[in-house]
């Protein structure tokens, strides 16, 4: 297996986390009563993040730890698909 391979592998595994906190976010924005668009996600990340943030700030002070993992989850993909493209052919 390639170092290509292992590093895309990566950038996909940080790809689906970052999904599944967008919709943990959602679930968690709909619980505190605030509406979402389970059908264009995408769409509205910005608001849907914003709102979180602000929502958990207000309730415990700080940011929740979904907005962290849904940060941490982006970047990680980013820098992972952005190796895995410079790295050399084997």
């Amino acid at each position: 297996m390639s170092a290509r391979a292992v590093f895309l592998g990566l950038a996909l595994i940080a790809a689906l986390a970052n999904v599944a906190a967008l919709i943990m976010i959602m679930a968690a924005l709909d619980r505190r009563g605030r509406k979402t668009n389970m059908f264009m996600p995408r769409l509205f990340t910005g608001r849907y993040l914003s709102a979180y943030k602000e929502t958990t700030k207000k309730e415990i002070g700080k940011p929740g730890p979904l907005y962290s993992l849904w940060l941490v989850a982006i970047i990680l993909a980013l820098v992972f698909a952005v190796i895995a493209v410079f790295l050399p052919q084997e």
